[in-house]
């Protein structure tokens, strides 16, 4: 089929992917990006962007496409076993309005993708094998695809996802359980729903659920559960996910969800185990090699306890985007190969420690609301984690990637 050679070569067409393609052409460098699937990803119906998503998005310039979300300043937390209800606020210790945004996955993947050329997001492109080669003393990498073509790339990006290709590559340790699984989906009300935009969730011993207005007409929800025991299946389709929840997780839960949960759109209901990378192969863990590096969830898969998968793999993109950006310009609109090894070690070093910290917070966030009922987990719960903890991870997570002017 014939051999290519390209600037840089992203692996994954989700968030991650497109996002840092963008933050290439910012810069003047135009990114082949390889997406396995026939079309872009919209699995997952939608997250939730807090405020470093929206800086990340500033500075790739498609903030203004998704204008139309607003912020949920608040949120509720009802304890299932008592009826208590406890108020949580999202926003900074000062009192910034600025909070949370949740999205369609699909609105946000178009706008990416919507800035980059037609032409080079490459679908139904599925590699078989990845190896380097040394060339004038610098590495370059060469990518064999199914399909018998060969792809040799100055800068190779691995942004594929929890069973990443590339960072198997890089040797960096599999994601592991977590223990947990969790359902997801959109609700749709034609006539409208009446709802405020505020974050409505329900905890109880061993699971979490909870939902958020998207539009007047949409609402995003989700279920976590302790994952089933060793062996069980989880429900694939559709209308057996919706039925599993209703008659055998929603039952005691406030009418309100069960509802929710009844106006699915059956079509973009998922259940997935929840993995993460422990946060100390991420520290020590190789996250680049010669000319090759990761992002997004093949560098730093984590629970979605803080909705920090999407909004950490903005910030990826921004920074790698900066880092490669700034030595392509400098070297005027040149990859010089040679830089390359140096750039993306300087890129790791500056994600390292921030992604494995947000490893680390949103797993004990999942735990701690997670874990049970007893008055001592309910104690931590409510009189540490909720008064405590969060508000110290809220601020957090409103972080700076930079802007990407070159």
């Amino acid at each position: 089929m014939g051999t290519t050679v390209e600037d840089v070569v992203i692996v994954g067409g989700g968030i991650a992917g497109l996002a840092t393609a963008v933050a290439l052409k910012r810069a003047g460098i135009e990114a082949l990006v390889l997406e396995r699937s026939e079309g872009l990803r919209a699995t997952g119906a939608a997250l939730t962007l807090f405020p470093n998503a929206w800086v990340a998005l500033d500075a790739l310039g498609v903030s203004h496409k998704l204008a139309s979300y607003t912020s949920s300043l608040k949120g509720y937390v009802t304890d299932v076993d008592t009826g208590e209800v406890q108020e949580i606020s999202f926003t900074k210790a000062n009192g910034d309005a600025v909070g949370p945004r949740s999205v369609h996955r699909k609105a946000l993947l178009e706008a990416l993708a919507d800035e980059l050329p037609v032409h080079s997001i490459h679908f139904s492109s599925k590699i078989s094998a990845i190896e380097t080669q040394q060339h004038e003393g610098s590495s370059i990498a060469i990518v064999h695809m199914e399909n018998g073509t060969v792809i040799k790339a100055k800068v190779l990006i691995g942004c594929d996802g929890v069973h990443s290709v590339v960072s198997r590559w890089l040797g960096l340790s599999e994601p592991v359980l977590s223990g947990r699984s969790a359902v997801r989906g959109l609700a749709v009300y034609p006539q409208g729903h009446g709802l405020e935009r505020n974050v409505q969730q329900y905890v109880g011993s061993g699971r979490r659920a909870g939902f958020v207005p998207l539009t007047d007409k949409e609402i995003y929800w989700f279920f976590s559960c302790t994952s089933p025991a060793k062996g069980t299946f989880l429900a694939e389709y559709p209308e057996d996910i919706q039925k599993e929840v209703l008659e055998n997780h929603a039952k005691d839960l406030p009418p309100i969800f069960s509802d929710v949960v009844q106006h699915s759109d059956l079509s973009t209901l998922t259940w997935a185990p929840l993995k993460f990378r422990y946060p100390w192969n991420v520290v020590f863990g190789n996250l680049s090699k010669q000319n090759i590096t990761v992002a997004g969830d093949a560098m730093h898969p984590m629970t979605p306890d803080l909705a920090q998968g999407g909004c950490s793999s903005l910030e990826d993109a921004v920074i790698l985007g900066r880092h490669i950006g700034t030595s392509f310009v400098k070297n005027g609109q040149v990859i010089v190969q040679k830089e390359m090894s140096e750039v993306l070690g300087k890129y790791v070093e500056e994600r390292r420690w921030r992604v494995a910290l947000l490893i680390t917070g949103s797993y004990i966030s999942g735990w701690m609301q997670q874990a049970g009922s007893g008055w001592g987990m309910k104690f931590l719960r409510d009189a540490i984690f909720y008064k405590f903890l969060f508000p110290k991870m809220v601020r957090y997570l409103y972080y700076d990637s930079g802007k990407l002017d070159f």
